[in-house]
């Protein structure tokens, strides 16, 4: 695998992956992996679908309620052009997200949550009220803060801890396997990054306990699953909850999923889609995951282009998204954050050095 890809392309992959692939999984949604393979054998291709029993058939290649807060994350790091904080995103809420999205493109607990938004609690204490604290809903989405913090993995962990109280109890369950997401995109945007560094980074700054010890018992028992059916028969011995609410969605399991496949396909974008969207139960946080550390890594090369200008067309169809940006647009803004970002350390850096000269 050519990992020489150039930093702005691994931004672009990161978002494309993420977006494309919870598109493409959407539509297979809590499915059996029996029942799309049955229906579809390998389903490669963006559908249409219903969400929520709203009657709104989407156009194949619309995103879905993890995209939008990712989307409202990126709003907010490119208005600000730097590293955001809870109050920074809450306030990309206040300003973004359209009153008609609710119950279109937001699961009813993002109701809730905007409501208190709205009320003046602080941003930190909102995530206290999400009455499902061990869910994906920030594992899944928070693809632009380890962007915005490319190479950096100390600091991407520090802001998924903080950025991911908007919806998770502060330190939870839910929030310490966010920072697998945001940890392995800052790592896979090295120059010098692999798939061995990026699953050795994960191992470094995320739990010991309450992450570390099940990501590796999975990647041990994965570790000789050669494709996608595969993979998913060896996970049906471990991770088969139902009859609570979204028992398919809970990031431990999602997110080591989505790291095996990472590995498995050794950070081709296209494949860990693929694998993901026919893995089934949570098909599209898998995919958006998975595909979304594999596109930090290598790119977006190995996307057909078909699968990314179909996204960019349903999303200027989407009424109810928070933004209309193209994925490139999504892209390159959080990139151009990045590089003001660095600007201004390159600033402090000079100022400091240049009073440190004077003193000696």
């Amino acid at each position: 695998m050519d990992y020489s890809v150039s930093l702005r392309e691994k931004f672009f992959g990161c978002i494309a992956g993420a977006h494309i692939g919870s598109a493409m999984g959407a539509a297979v949604e809590g499915w059996t992996y029996d029942k799309i393979e049955e229906k579809y054998g390998t389903l490669d291709r963006l559908l249409p679908y219903e969400h929520y029993n709203n009657g709104w058939i989407r156009e194949p290649g619309t995103t879905e309620d993890g995209i939008e807060r990712q989307k409202l994350m990126i709003t907010a790091i490119i208005e600000k052009g730097d590293r955001v904080n809870a109050e920074d995103v809450r306030q990309a809420w206040l300003k973004h997200i359209k009153p008609e999205s609710a119950g279109m493109v937001s699961e009813p607990f993002e109701a809730v949550l905007l409501a208190m938004a709205k009320s003046g609690i602080p941003a930190r204490d909102l995530g206290r009220y999400c009455d499902y604290s061990g869910l994906n809903s920030f594992a899944r989405s928070c693809h632009p803060i380890g962007l915005i913090n490319a190479g950096d993995m100390e600091s991407a962990r520090e802001d998924v801890l903080e950025v991911g109280q908007l919806y998770q109890t502060t330190n939870s369950r839910g929030l310490q396997w966010a920072v697998v997401t945001g940890v392995a995109i800052a790592a896979a945007t090295r120059p010098d990054a692999t798939v061995d560094s990026v699953l050795g980074a994960i191992f470094d700054y995320c739990h010991p306990d309450m992450v570390v010890k099940e990501l590796d018992r999975g990647l041990k028992h994965t570790a000789n699953c050669k494709d996608f059916r595969e993979l998913r028969k060896a996970f049906d011995s471990v991770y088969g909850g139902y009859g609570i609410p979204y028992a398919m969605s809970y990031a431990n399991e999602v997110v080591t999923k989505a790291v095996c496949i990472f590995r498995m396909v050794n950070g081709n974008t296209r494949d860990a889609m693929i694998a993901a969207v026919n893995l089934g139960r949570d098909t599209d946080c898998i995919a958006a995951i998975a595909s979304g550390i594999s596109g930090a890594l290598t790119g977006a090369d190995s996307l057909p282009r078909e699968y990314i200008e179909q996204v960019d067309y349903a999303t200027k169809l989407n009424i109810y998204t928070n933004s209309q940006r193209t994925l490139r647009e999504h892209a390159d803004g959080l990139y151009n954050a990045w590089l003001n970002r660095m600007n201004k350390l390159k600033k402090y850096i000079r100022l400091m050095e240049s009073s440190s000269d004077s003193e000696s």
